[in-house]
């Protein structure tokens, strides 16, 4: 019965964080499912992120992103990893309250290294440095102010940062 069921734990952070990568290592852990809200919102649209903001705008991404993370919220019982900007949303706040939610903390240096020249980024027009610094000093607040648990990725292997998290959920 929707309502129910809850995520084991919530991954939050920005682009290049390892958010999907380590959802997977983490509920292989775990023994459970894992579950990214970008691919929900990709499949219900039947086209990539980068095509609805460009097609239809980042007003209507953040609408379906919303949904999505509402649904999945009070679906999944598994590992759920959020887009870097769902926490921008207050309601999406409001859901996250009462959920264990990890904040993988990223630097700039890694995560510009990680994310590369930004292709099927949408909010990586120009100058990619720059635009990667602009959001993780606008967002780390957001996701702070909504995490349980802090766990820094910079130089560290996805196994290990699904470990680190294995062992605080513990």
């Amino acid at each position: 019965m929707i309502g129910t069921t809850r995520p084991v734990v919530v991954l939050v952070g920005p682009m290049g964080a390892g958010k999907s990568t380590v959802a997977g290592l983490l509920a292989e852990r775990l023994g459970v499912a894992a579950r990214d809200t970008d691919t929900d919102v990709e499949a219900a649209e039947g086209r990539s992120i980068s095509d609805i903001f460009v097609e239809s705008g980042e007003a209507h991404f953040r609408a379906l992103e919303r949904d999505a993370v509402a649904a999945a919220l009070a679906s999944h019982d598994g590992v759920l990893s959020l887009g870097g900007g769902a926490v921008l949303d207050a309601s999406t706040r409001a859901l996250l309250a009462g959920h264990r939610v990890v904040f993988l903390r990223v630097g700039l240096a890694e995560a510009v290294k990680r994310v590369g020249l930004g292709a099927g980024r949408p909010l990586l027009f120009g100058n990619v440095r720059a635009q990667i610094k602009a959001t993780l000093e606008e967002r780390a607040p957001v996701y702070e102010s909504v995490a349980t648990i802090v766990v820094d990725t910079d130089e560290t292997a996805p196994e290990d940062v699904a470990a680190r998290i294995q062992e605080a959920l513990s």
